[in-house]
């Protein structure tokens, strides 16, 4: 059961909306929880196993930290002033052997499933004729979701250590916050403060949360079965066989892959913030029109907002204030000057966040290079903006100048494209081979000589495709602009402001990609 499909949105979200709103409050967050696990069964069956497991022992984790904050206050209170500082180093020593030992245990059951085979596959291949036995491949199975709930779990514990929340004494709300349905399976990843004041509250139903919800959620279907799922036929058909294509139709698949993942994964999660709304919860956002960005660095401050956010702050910034990096910055600006030091710093702060990234993304080569891509490019960006700023000094141009945003918006297009293009292609290889035959086999009447028609999308897809793009292109300008096209439509009279809602739905329903010449399209990221 996946968040596009009929029986969530027709038969699941309306039970479990019926059975909240029937129960008491005091009840409605078990409500909550009890269709949480069951929407994870029918994901997963068995393997809930894994999930109820994460969640036990984070809860425990957290309480123990939370004991040790107690214990260390208790001591200090009739400490003598000469040893609070030996009872802190102490309690501080003992808190952070929990979390890492809390960290340890989640990160390797989660790279035990995600990545033995990978590692295996490797060594072997690397060491075969070596070693005197191989490593045996594993048919695993692993949990939907897991790699987003275990961030979310090692955010929760980090936070605790911090001091930033109080571990959460009722075990439901734990195990609520670990699992709510409409997140489980992509995200967004939030953290304990994100929701923990609305999941918990058990406010009835709201007409203008059901209102806002649902419309939300006709918007990402909309993005997903009337645009990506469209044109996931034309980019399977492509990367499944690159070797017989022109430079021009590789491009066209790089372009089309992009625009399918945005729509699918920004539509998946209007879907997830829509149903969250139509229970009074605020889940946060995870797309703010990243085809605006001006720079790589720029664009994952709006693509998946949510992991960004996780890796600069359990990751970046701890690097960043480590003592290894303190040391480096007092050497390197006595010895090398500002500027080194500066890309020094940035180089080890950047390097295990876009390593985590590309491994986060699955346990393939390919990932690992879409990584360490953008950790290059970002790092040139670093290396050359005092340049650059003092090049348009000189030629007495302002950095607001519009030609040169959109000169920098161009470039980041073709920096995201050829990104997707090693994130889709099947392995390194074939990224490379892709990536070659642009230059070596370019074809641009390959676009309009019939080409495009001979992948399985006719010219209807073709046009239905173009349109949405263009929908949500018009949106999107709206949100940059600033406009809530939401309180925009507010304003509008009811029968034009119904009539727009109905369009979305009939779209919906009569133009998304459905039938005997389409076959259901799994979530991207729900793999990840």
């Amino acid at each position: 059961m996946a968040y596009q499909s009929l029986v969530y949105g027709f038969v699941f979200l309306p039970l479990c909306l019926a059975a909240y709103q029937i129960a008491p409050q005091t009840w409605r967050k078990r409500v909550l929880l009890a269709f949480s696990y069951l929407f994870f069964w029918l994901l997963s069956r068995e393997l809930i196993i894994y999930l109820l497991g994460t969640t036990v022992f984070v809860h425990c984790t957290g309480i123990w930290l939370e004991w040790l904050k107690s214990e260390q206050k208790a001591e200090l209170l009739t400490a003598d002033r000469s040893e609070k500082k030996r009872i802190k180093s102490i309690y501080q020593k003992r808190s952070r052997h929990v979390l890492a030992f809390g960290v340890l245990m989640l990160l390797g059951t989660l790279a035990y499933l995600k990545y033995y085979n990978f590692f295996a596959s490797n060594v072997n291949g690397i060491f075969g004729g070596i070693l005197p036995f191989t490593i045996e491949q594993k048919n695993i199975l692993m949990p939907v979701g897991i790699s987003f709930y275990t961030l979310q779990a090692i955010g929760y514990m980090a936070d605790v250590y911090w001091g930033k929340i109080r571990a959460e004494e009722n075990m439901e709300k734990t195990a609520l916050f670990m699992a709510f349905f409409p997140q489980i399976m992509e995200g967004p990843i939030c953290r304990y403060q994100d929701t923990c004041d609305t999941l918990y509250e058990g406010r009835p139903l709201q007409m203008n949360n059901l209102t806002d919800g649902y419309i939300r959620i006709f918007w990402g279907l909309f993005k997903k079965t009337v645009i990506a799922d469209r044109l996931a036929i034309g980019v399977d058909a492509i990367f499944g066989n690159y070797a017989s294509y022109s430079g021009s139709m590789i491009i066209f698949a790089a372009v089309a892959y992009t625009i399918q993942l945005y729509m699918e994964f920004s539509g998946c999660m209007d879907i997830i913030i829509g149903s969250g709304q139509l229970f009074g919860v605020k889940l946060p956002e995870n797309f703010r029109q990243p085809f605006s960005a001006q720079s790589a660095a720029e664009f994952w401050r709006r693509w998946h907002i949510t992991l960004g956010t996780w890796f600069k702050t359990y990751i970046f910034y701890p690097v960043s204030m480590s003592s290894p990096v303190k040391k480096w910055n007092q050497y390197g600006r006595k010895h090398f000057g500002k500027y080194i030091t500066m890309l020094g710093t940035s180089a080890i702060a950047l390097f295990p966040v876009w390593m985590c990234n590309g491994l986060w993304h699955g346990a393939r080569w390919s990932y690992i290079f879409y990584g360490m891509y953008y950790f290059s490019l970002i790092l040139v960006g670093i290396a050359v903006e005092p340049v650059r700023d003092r090049i348009l000094k000189i030629l007495h141009i302002s950095p607001e100048f519009q030609g040169l945003k959109y000169i920098r918006i161009a470039k980041t297009w073709g920096i995201i494209f050829v990104g997707e293009l090693f994130f889709r292609a099947d392995g390194l290889r074939a990224g490379l081979h892709m990536f070659r035959s642009i230059f070596r086999n370019f074809q641009l009447s390959n676009l309009w000589d019939g080409n495009l028609l001979n992948l399985g999308m006719s010219r209807a897809d073709l046009f239905a495709v173009m349109a949405g793009c263009i929908v949500v292109a018009i949106v999107g300008s709206a949100k940059e602009r600033g406009i809530r096209v939401r309180n925009s439509l507010e304003k509008k009279p009811v029968f034009i402001r119904w009539s727009i809602y109905y369009a979305l739905i009939l779209a919906v329903i009569v133009i998304a990609a459905y039938g005997d010449d389409y076959q259901v399209v799994d979530m991207i990221y729900a793999g990840f």
